[in-house]
């Protein structure tokens, strides 16, 4: 079992950084692949980023360049550093862990098995 707690939303202006944290719980952390997703107002969750258990990001096409996913399992955490916020980059972030049992792409929600509560991140123009 993991647990996932979010941490480092805010509100912000376009053009500000953010980093959000994801602390995990569990003693096999380093072998979990760790997502970041989001959704906005209406809109359903899409996948923002993703770190592989051997430490290869993954971007959505939309945050790629202003987004960097990070881990450090000495800490059990994965980190978001947001760059360049734009007001679309709005909703509410989740963090999510893929267990190693699966192998699917890394960009699909059902890889996923747990997820945080989730971080609001809200740019303003």
């Amino acid at each position: 079992q993991v647990q996932l707690v979010e941490s480092g939303g805010g509100l912000v202006q376009a053009g500000d950084s953010l980093r959000l944290s994801c602390a995990a719980s569990g003693r096999t952390f380093s072998s979990y692949a760790m997502g970041w997703f989001r959704q906005a107002p209406g809109k359903e969750r899409e996948f923002v980023a993703a770190n592989s258990a051997g430490g290869r990001g993954y971007y959505a096409d939309s945050v790629k360049g202003r987004f960097t996913i990070s881990r450090d399992n000495a800490k059990n955490t994965v980190y978001l550093q947001m760059n360049s916020l734009k007001p679309e980059d709005t909703a509410v972030y989740y963090c999510a862990a893929r267990s190693p049992l699966y192998s699917g792409s890394y960009y699909l929600q059902s890889q996923y098995g747990y997820w945080g509560q989730g971080t609001q991140v809200t740019v303003s123009s």
